[in-house]
C-alpha cells in the first residue's frame, strides 16, 4: 500500500505557495492528500511559504541524521522535505510537496510513484508578478524567466501541467481535480 508523491514545480512567482494554501483549505480527509511542508534556512516571513525554518547547523545535522527523504539548495538557501513523508505514502497518504525543478531528476529516481506537475504562467506574467514582489533587479528578473525557460524545455514529456494565470481560484480548482484524478484510492473492500 502506497500513495502517490505529487511534486509540484514551477517558477518564482507562478504562485505555487498560494495553490497548496488553497488545496490545503479544499481537500477532504477521504482525498487522502497530505501537503507537506518543507524545511527551509530562509528566514519566516520571508517570501509567502508557511515553512519550518532551520538553521544551518539544524539542516545540516537533519541531513546527517537522515531525516529529510529529499533536500537541495537554490538561491542561496536549503530546502528539505522531512523524512516523514516517506510514512505518509506507506501508510497509503497521497502526498504534494513543493519540489526544486533542478532536483526532479533525482526525486523521479528515488520514487517510482512520482507524479511531477508544472505549474504554468506566461513570461510576461511571471515577470509583473516578480517585478511586484519587489525582492529582484530586473535583471535577476529576467535571468530567473531565461532560467525556468530552458528548465521547461528540458523537463520530460509526461510532467502534468495546470495553468496558474487567471483568479487564483481557478488554479486551485484546477490543481485539486488534478490531485483526485491522480491520486491513490484503497479499494473498498467492506461490501
Amino acid at each position: 500500500m502506497s500513495g502517490t508523491l505529487f511534486y509540484l514545480i514551477g517558477a518564482s512567482g507562478s504562485g505555487k505557495d498560494s495553490l497548496l494554501e488553497g488545496c490545503r483549505a479544499q481537500l477532504k480527509m477521504d482525498d487522502r492528500i497530505c501537503v507537506a511542508h518543507r524545511y527551509i534556512t530562509r528566514a519566516p516571513g520571508i517570501g509567502g511559504e508557511n515553512h519550518v525554518h532551520l538553521s544551518e547547523a539544524e539542516f545540516a545535522l537533519r541531513i546527517e541524521l537522515g531525516m529529510f527523504a529529499m533536500h537541495w539548495d537554490s538561491h542561496g538557501y536549503r530546502y528539505g522535505i522531512g523524512a516523514e513523508v516517506d510514512q505518509w505514502l506507506d501508510a497509503g497518504a497521497n502526498v504534494v510537496i513543493n519540489g526544486s525543478r533542478e532536483y526532479l531528476p533525482v526525486a523521479l529516481g528515488l520514487y517510482d510513484e512520482l507524479v511531477p506537475i508544472l505549474v504554468d504562467v506566461p513570461a510576461e506574467r511571471l515577470r509583473a508578478r516578480l517585478t511586484t514582489r519587489g525582492r529582484e533587479t530586473a535583471a535577476e528578473i529576467e535571468r530567473r524567466l531565461a532560467r525556468h525557460e530552458a528548465m521547461v524545455a528540458a523537463l520530460p514529456p509526461d510532467v502534468l501541467k495546470i495553468s496558474n494565470d487567471g483568479p487564483l481560484e481557478a488554479g486551485v480548482a484546477a490543481l485539486v481535480a488534478l490531485l483526485r484524478q491522480h491520486s491513490w484510492l484503497p479499494t473498498d473492500h467492506s461490501g
